[in-house]
């Protein structure tokens, strides 16, 4: 159906249930929450709970990331997101499913890491003006900046992690995870985020070369981290502010170790 506007009122033809979150997502929460649960009690096999807690968090953060974008894209002025479904938190409406959630989750599995997905399609020519063009760019790093904070602070303030140590290992991999997908988001590369904050800035000629480069700006990225050199200068950036924030080392490393039962 066809979505209309009108100053002053975003909300003018879009139907309700756009802005609902869908039951994907809440099934997501549900099951991020179980695993949880489940870690605590060390309930089973402790592999298969942090498994459960920590994929399903991160595909919670995923989905938050991405609401975040299109959220402040609507906003500014892009209904139309509310068409393609980005306002109901449900991952499976991405542009990009694989690249958005299959391969952040294999390289999660995989490598430990915190991959940024790519996304939800904004158009900018109805986002009004540079600032907020830019502010939406930031809108989804934000969201992850906030996890780790938020899944960090239970160790700041001296959460006893003696007991329950499975469950406490989980949720410091997982505020791990947030900080590395924080600073990869915030990388300036055409086609990340932090690239994009940058892109309404850029002169006519500039703006050109950087959408030349974004189509490609997984594979940039994929690039600078397996290059010895800035792939431990990144890294040691990312423990360096792990450390600086009061995340524990032997916690986030454990949580690793529990969810890569195989290696």
């Amino acid at each position: 159906m066809g979505f209309d506007r009108r100053p002053g009122d975003l909300t003018l033809g879009v139907p309700r249930n756009a802005f609902r979150p869908s039951a994907v997502f809440l099934g997501l929460v549900a099951v991020w929450i179980t695993g949880g649960v489940m870690a605590w009690q060390e309930y089973g096999n402790l592999n298969f709970d942090i498994f459960l807690f920590v994929v399903a968090g991160w595909l919670v953060s995923l989905s938050l990331h991405e609401y975040a974008h299109a959220l402040l894209a609507y906003r500014a002025g892009d209904v139309g997101v509310a068409a393609r479904g980005y306002l109901t938190l449900n991952p499976l409406k991405y542009t990009h499913p694989v690249l958005s959630i299959v391969l952040p989750v294999i390289i999660l599995l995989l490598g430990g890491i915190g991959l940024p997905g790519g996304a939800v399609w904004v158009d900018r020519h109805a986002v009004r003006g540079r600032f907020a063009d830019s502010v939406i760019s930031a809108a989804g790093p934000g969201v992850n900046v906030l996890f780790t904070i938020l899944l960090t602070l239970p160790f700041v303030f001296g959460a006893d992690t003696s007991e329950h140590r499975a469950f406490w290992a989980g949720l410091a991999f997982l505020a791990f995870l947030q900080l590395t997908a924080s600073m990869l988001n915030l990388l300036p590369i055409p086609g990340v985020d932090g690239g994009n904050l940058l892109r309404p800035w850029l002169s006519e000629t500039w703006g050109r070369r950087f959408d030349v480069i974004a189509p490609f700006g997984m594979l940039v990225l994929f690039a600078l981290l397996f290059e010895p050199t800035v792939g431990r200068i990144f890294f040691d950036v990312v423990f360096w502010l792990a450390d600086l924030i009061g995340l524990p080392e032997s916690l986030y490393f454990d949580g690793r170790s529990l969810l890569q039962f195989w290696r």
